[in-house]
C-alpha cells in the first residue's frame, strides 16, 4: 500500500523521534529521522518549521535529493545528510546558522557543491567531519576578492553603461557582460571551474546593478544587494531632507551599506522597549509619559536605520547591579542634583550627603600630586552639537529608540608625523547588529555592517601591515568588533571588506582592545571571566592571517573596560570588571600562558559598602596621561584620578590588594545607572562622562589644576553640555537618554557620545 507523505511525517511520528521527551515541537533540540525512505516531497515544511527550537537533526539513510523550499530552522546547527541522492546544494542557504555538516555518499554531488556549501554557509566550520576553517576563510574572502577584481577589469575593459539606461538595453548588457566575465575569467583548478563559473556570474551581476544604484560606484566585496530603502531626517535648520538611497551588501554574514548616505535625522519618541544588555538599566529607568517639550538650544540632526531584538548583555553583570526599590516609580535622576541651564553652565555638588561621606574617606585616603606634567592648553574647548544620527536602527525602522549603543572610536592616523593638534573625522560605532563608520564633520555614514542575529558590545582599530606584489607591505586601518555571538568580525572599511572571523569564546565578548605597540595583539574579554590575548599576524594580498592565543587571563567577574598603560602596554593591562578593578602582567617573556591578576587596585568608595552595593562595579576606566588614571565605580557619584606609578610603588607583595594613591575626584551625576563609561582626550587634559539625561561632563584637568589636588576637594566639572532635544518633524523633541560610551579624536575637534535609545550624537569644537 502506498504510503503519503503526510503519513511518514506526522507530528505524532517527529515527537517519538526526538531524543526529548516533550508534547511540544517547539521544544525539541534533537531529531532523528535517518534511514526511513524519506523524499524531498515527503517532508512537510509547516508542521517542520514548528521546529524553533531544534538544533541537531539526522536525515542520514534517506532518498532526499534537496532540502524543500522555504524550510526555516533557524536555531539549527548540525545536520546529517549523508547517503542521500542530494543533487542541489544551493537549497541548504536557508539554514543559515549551521555549524555542522555531513554530506558524504552523495552520489551526485562533486567537489564543486562543496566549495558552493561552504561559499553559502558562512558559520560552517566541520564538513563531512573534518574543520575548514582555513579553507573556508580562503574561499569566502580571498578568492571572492580575487575573483572581483577580474570582474571589474572584465567590465572596465570592454563595457560601459548603456545610455540612455532602460531594462531592454540594461538586460542585454547584463547578458554579454556575464557571458564574457564567465569565459575570460579563470581562477583555481579545472576541477573547480563549475564552482568558479557559478561565483563570476554572481559577481557579475551584483557588480552591474551597483553601478546603475543612484549611489557612488565604489568598489565592494562580492554582496549581495537588499531592498532599498530611503529615510527622511530633519536638519539643524528643522528642514526635512530626504537622504540619498543606501545599498546593502553582504559578505559572509556580514550586510555592508557601503555608500555614504546623509544621517536621517531625528526620531519619534515612540515608546521604548527594554533592551537588555542591562535589564538593570531599563528597571532603573521608568519610560517618560510627559509630552516633550522643545529645547532653547539649536536643535541638532538625527539620522535613521533600523530596530533592534533584545539582547541581553550578560545575567551575571546584572545581579552585581543594585536595583532601587520595587516602590520607587520615580526617575532616578536624584531630585538634589542641580541642573545646569546653559551650555557653559558649571557642575554644582548633587548632594551634602555624598561631600560628607567623601570628605570622611579622603582623611584615611593620602592625596598626591603626579610628577608628570601633563602639559595640556590651559584654555578649556567650547563644543556645539553637530549631528544626532540614529543609524543603528532594525530594519531601517524611523521609531527605533530601543537599540543601545555601546562603543565607539575614532579611526587611527597612519601618518605618525602628524602632531597631536591633528586628528580623525571617521569614527566607528556599534550597537544591536549593526556597525558604522560615520564622517564626523558632514554626518554621513560612510559604511555600515551588518551581522544578522549579533549585538555587537565593542570594537577596536588597529594599523596593520598588507603584503603587496614585490615585498612590500603598506598599512592599512582594520576594525575588530565583536558581541553576544562570541566571534571576532575582522573588517577593512576602506574597501568595504569584512576579510574575516574568528570564534573567541561561546559566551559573549564584552571589551576589545589592540596594543598600539604591537598593532596585530588584541585583548578580548568575555562573559566566561576571562581575557585572551591574540595575534592576528598581518594580513597578505589576498586578505588571508593566521590567528594565534597568547595569553589567557582569568578574572573573577566579567570584565567591562581594558587600558594598556600608555608607556609600557607589553607589560602590564588593567581591568574595570564587575567586581572590582584587577592588574594583570601580560609579559610574553614569562613562560605561563594562563595568568591570574597580580593585584587587585582598591578605592576609598569600597569603605561605603552597604547591603544594596559594594562599590565594586568598575564602568569607567581611561588613561588621562601615562601615569594619570579617570576610573570610577557604579553608584560612586564621582570619578577617581588615580596615579598608577604611586599605587604600583605601594605594593606590598604579600598582599593582592593595593590601595589607589587617589589624585583628585571630579564631582559627577548621582545616577544609579551601570555602564555609562567615560572618555579622555590626553592631549587636551579632558575627562568626559555622560549621564542619565543625555548631558555630558567635562572636566578639563591641567597643571595648575593638578598642584591643587592637595587640598583633596572634590573637583565640580568645567562644564556640562546639555542634551541638545533633536526634534523630528511633527513628533516634537526628544528627552535626554543615558549615554553609554564617549570618545574624542585626539585633536579634540570632535567629541562623540552613544546613547541608549540608538543615537549617536556628534559634537564639534568651535574655531576662535
Amino acid at each position: 500500500m502506498h504510503i503519503t507523505a503526510m503519513e511518514k511525517i506526522t507530528e505524532k511520528i517527529l515527537l517519538e523521534k526526538s531524543s526529548t521527551k516533550t508534547n511540544k515541537l517547539d521544544q525539541i533540540k534533537t531529531l532523528n529521522l535517518s534511514r526511513m525512505s524519506l523524499k524531498s516531497e515527503d517532508l512537510p515544511v509547516p508542521l517542520l518549521s514548528k521546529l524553533c527550537r531544534l538544533e541537531k537533526l539526522d536525515l542520514s539513510g534517506n532518498m532526499l535529493q534537496k532540502i524543500p523550499k522555504g524550510l526555516r530552522l533557524p536555531c539549527l546547527k548540525i545536520l546529517n545528510c549523508s547517503n542521500n541522492d542530494m543533487e542541489d546544494v544551493l537549497s541548504l542557504e536557508a539554514l543559515t546558522n549551521l555549524e555542522e555538516l555531513r554530506l558524504e555518499d552523495n552520489l551526485y554531488l562533486t567537489v564543486n557543491d562543496e566549495h558552493k556549501v561552504i561559499f553559502l554557509l558562512p558559520n560552517l566550520r566541520m564538513f563531512n567531519g573534518k574543520d575548514i576553517s582555513s579553507t573556508a576563510h580562503h574561499i569566502r574572502h580571498g578568492s571572492t576578492e580575487i575573483l572581483r577584481k577580474r570582474v571589474i577589469g572584465v567590465w572596465e575593459r570592454d563595457f560601459s553603461l548603456p545610455d540612455p539606461i532602460s531594462a531592454k538595453s540594461l538586460a542585454a548588457v547584463e547578458k554579454s557582460f556575464v557571458n564574457a566575465a564567465c569565459t575570460q575569467v579563470k581562477y583555481g583548478p579545472n576541477s573547480l571551474s563549475d564552482y568558479t563559473k557559478w561565483r563570476v556570474e554572481k559577481i557579475a551581476k551584483e557588480y552591474l546593478k551597483s553601478l546603475t544604484s543612484s549611489e557612488e560606484e565604489e568598489r565592494v566585496a562580492d554582496t549581495t544587494p537588499t531592498k532599498e530603502n530611503k529615510t527622511k531626517a530633519c536638519d539643524v535648520g528643522g528642514n526635512s531632507i530626504t537622504s540619498p538611497q543606501k545599498r546593502t551588501r553582504n559578505n559572509t554574514d556580514v550586510v555592508a551599506e557601503a555608500s555614504p548616505r546623509k544621517s536621517s535625522r531625528l526620531v519619534s519618541a515612540a515608546p521604548v522597549e527594554a533592551s537588555p544588555r542591562k535589564s538593570a538599566r531599563v528597571l532603573n529607568t521608568p519610560q517618560k509619559t510627559q509630552p516633550v517639550v522643545s529645547s532653547p538650544r539649536k536643535h541638532a540632526r538625527l539620522t535613521s536605520a533600523e530596530t533592534p531584538e533584545s539582547s541581553p548583555r550578560k545575567s551575571s553583570r546584572l545581579e552585581n547591579v543594585t536595583q532601587k526599590a520595587a516602590s520607587q516609580t520615580e526617575s532616578p535622576r536624584k531630585p538634589g542634583m542641580s541642573t545646569p541651564t546653559s551650555k557653559q553652565a558649571k557642575c554644582e555638588s548633587p548632594r551634602k550627603q555624598s561631600k560628607q561621606s567623601t570628605a570622611k574617606m579622603e582623611k584615611s585616603t593620602p592625596r598626591k600630586t603626579t610628577k608628570a606634567k601633563l602639559q595640556v592648553p590651559q584654555e578649556p574647548v567650547s563644543l556645539t552639537p553637530l549631528h544626532v544620527l540614529q543609524c543603528h536602527s532594525r530594519q531601517n525602522d524611523p521609531d527605533d529608540f530601543s537599540t543601545q549603543l555601546w562603543a565607539c572610536a575614532f579611526e587611527p592616523q597612519q601618518d605618525d608625523s602628524i602632531d597631536i593638534s591633528g586628528g580623525s573625522q571617521t569614527i566607528a560605532t556599534c550597537g544591536g547588529e549593526t556597525l558604522c563608520v560615520i564622517n564626523c564633520e558632514s554626518g554621513l555614514v560612510l559604511k555600515k555592517y551588518k551581522v544578522p542575529g549579533e549585538d555587537f558590545f565593542s570594537l577596536a582599530w588597529s594599523t596593520v601591515l598588507m603584503s603587496r606584489t614585490g615585498g612590500s607591505a603598506r598599512p592599512c586601518n582594520i576594525l575588530a568588533a565583536g558581541g553576544k555571538r562570541g566571534c571576532v568580525k575582522l573588517i577593512h572599511p576602506r574597501v568595504n571588506l569584512a576579510f574575516g572571523e574568528f570564534r573567541v569564546s561561546r559566551r559573549a565578548i564584552s571589551i576589545m582592545r589592540f596594543n598600539p605597540r604591537k598593532p596585530t595583539f588584541l585583548f578580548t574579554g568575555t562573559y566566561d571571566k576571562k581575557i585572551f590575548l591574540w595575534d592576528i599576524g598581518g594580513l597578505d594580498q589576498d586578505y588571508n592571517f593566521k590567528i594565534s592565543k597568547l595569553l589567557t587571563l582569568e578574572t573573577s567577574s566579567t570584565p567591562l573596560h581594558l587600558a594598556l598603560l600608555p608607556s609600557s602596554p607589553d607589560t602590564h593591562l588593567l581591568s574595570g570588571c564587575d567586581e572590582g578593578l584587577y592588574c594583570f602582567d601580560v609579559q610574553l617573556s614569562k613562560n605561563t600562558l594562563k595568568r591570574n591578576e597580580e593585584i587587585e587596585i582598591v578605592f576609598p568608595i569600597y569603605k561605603k559598602n552597604d547591603k544594596k552595593n559594594n562599590y565594586r562595579t568598575i564602568d569607567g576606566l581611561s588613561f588621562l596621561s601615562d601615569d594619570v588614571v579617570a576610573s570610577k565605580s557604579h553608584m560612586q557619584g564621582s570619578i577617581y584620578l588615580w596615579s598608577w606609578s604611586a599605587t604600583r610603588a605601594s605594593w606590598n607583595s604579600r598582599k593582592k590588594e593595593v590601595p589607589a594613591v587617589i589624585l583628585a575626584e571630579l564631582q559627577w551625576s548621582s545616577t544609579d545607572i551601570p555602564y555609562l563609561s567615560l572618555g579622555t582626550c590626553p592631549g587636551y587634559g579632558y575627562v568626559v562622562c555622560g549621564d542619565e539625561q543625555g548631558r555630558l561632563w567635562m572636566y578639563h584637568i591641567t597643571d595648575t589644576m593638578m598642584e591643587n589636588f592637595k587640598s583633596g576637594k572634590t573637583i565640580s566639572a568645567t562644564e556640562v553640555l546639555q542634551w541638545p532635544s533633536p526634534i523630528r518633524a511633527g513628533k516634537g523633541a526628544l528627552e535626554g537618554p543615558s549615554i553609554n560610551s564617549t570618545a574624542m579624536d585626539p585633536g579634540l575637534h570632535y567629541l562623540v557620545a552613544l546613547t541608549d535609545k540608538n543615537m549617536v550624537v556628534v559634537w564639534k569644537r568651535e574655531s576662535h
